[in-house]
């Protein structure tokens, strides 16, 4: 093996004991060694590489890629940022647009959450589930949820060249997308049959709130006596909005809760001077609901305030710090996850419906994809609306408004 690998190797094991050994006293402190007993099996694994493998170890690269696994096994939203990545990272010069889609990072793999109407991803043929394999030819398996979320955002009009891979394709697509500064549509509200109002919020940016609250006062205008919130495919949003928007229809008692091992209780109680729809109330959520939304449809059922029908939310609800190390790296890291009112974890379990109803997805064939590969399409009709088929029956089913929580 060449000096200069074993120097490294040398450093590395020195550092490593000397990490060892800081754990083993600071376990002794808490009372267990045992978050730092698998240390010494990495000690070995390393060990083994310096004698046993093929060809002379870049370490450097054994480390990074060490790390990255680490964080993420820990929680999809950690990141390990080198060096050179932080510093790219701090330049501030990202740029507020981006492709419009919102991004996930599970098991190595980056998938999409869901795509904003009207942004260049959907343009483009785009949808929740598909897999990027590559942000302008690095591949996001090397790449953290930070790298990935910064490589997509940049000056309006630039281009971000992304390969795109789709579980019935046989080969990944390429696709040029021009980032725009992509809104999220208005709220959608309607009245319905029987007297139910319908709002479809896309998106909790703040001050939504203000205009769900506007909204409700117009289907009441309008004749509507019940209430259909249509979270479907919302995944952006900050986290108080979501905790304002569920305030609209719960009056009193606990929203949610955020928490971490270094990071106080924060409760978010419900205000009564803030609370306005005591209507029968459906919420209607499904794999591209995230965030916001999520502690909303969450603090719903908690509180019996509603049903919420649909699938399984995405799971995304934790706040991250950026901790700059000694060497000019970074940890991005979750620092606390929020929680709904009895207690149940939202990041990744997600938030299951009172009323389970799946409903497929119509995926538009990419540019190139064959045909023959494309999902059959029965008829040239919509596809019906389960879930919203379910949330009518459910509120035509109730007679008399519930007590508002």
């Amino acid at each position: 093996m060449k000096q200069r690998g074993r120097l490294l190797i040398v450093a590395f094991s020195t550092g490593l004991t000397l990490f060892l050994l800081i754990g083993a006293v600071l376990g002794q402190n808490k009372g267990s060694q045992e978050p730092y007993r698998p240390l010494a099996v990495l000690a070995e694994v390393l060990s083994r590489i310096q004698t046993d493998y093929v060809e002379d170890p870049s370490f450097p690269k054994v480390t990074e890629g060490a790390l990255h696994g680490l964080l993420e096994s820990l929680d999809p939203y950690n990141s390990y940022l080198s060096p050179a990545a932080y510093r790219e990272y701090q330049k501030g010069s990202r740029g507020d647009a981006t492709i419009g889609a919102v991004v996930f990072k599970r098991g190595g793999l980056t998938g999409i959450v869901t795509v904003i109407p009207g942004g260049p991803a959907e343009r483009a043929g785009l949808s929740a589930g598909d897999i990027i394999e590559s942000i302008d030819g690095l591949s996001t398996q090397d790449l953290s949820y930070a790298e990935v979320v910064s490589r997509l955002e940049g000056p309006a009009g630039s281009t971000a060249q992304i390969s795109v891979w789709r579980q019935r394709s046989q080969d990944p697509q390429q696709f040029q997308l021009k980032r725009e500064v992509v809104r999220p549509p208005e709220i959608e509200a309607r009245v319905m049959e029987s007297g139910i109002g319908y709002l479809k919020v896309l998106a909790l940016p703040k001050g939504e709130t203000q205009k769900i609250a506007g909204k409700i006062r117009d289907l009441r205008r309008s004749g509507a006596s019940k209430l259909i919130l249509d979270l479907r495919e919302n995944a952006m949003g900050d986290m108080q909005e979501g905790v304002a928007a569920a305030n609209l229809f719960i009056r009193r008692g606990l929203i949610g809760y955020l928490e971490g091992q270094q990071y106080p209780r924060q409760s978010f109680t419900a205000e009564d001077n803030k609370f306005l729809a005591d209507e029968p109330l459906q919420v209607l959520v499904n794999e591209s609901t995230g965030g916001a939304a999520e502690l909303l449809a969450a603090a719903i059922i908690d509180n019996r305030r509603g049903g919420v029908v649909g699938a399984r939310t995405f799971g995304m609800a934790s706040i991250q710090k950026t901790i700059p190390l000694e060497d000019g790296s970074a940890l991005i890291l979750s620092v606390a996850k929020y929680y709904s009112p009895v207690g149940k974890k939202i990041q990744e379990s997600g938030v299951t419906p009172t009323d389970v109803v799946l409903q497929d997805r119509n995926i538009t064939a990419l540019p190139g994809e064959d045909e023959s590969e494309a999902e059959p399409q029965e008829s040239a009709k919509p596809q019906e609306d389960l879930p919203l088929k379910r949330a009518i029956e459910l509120l035509k089913a109730q007679e008399a408004a519930p007590q508002a929580a």
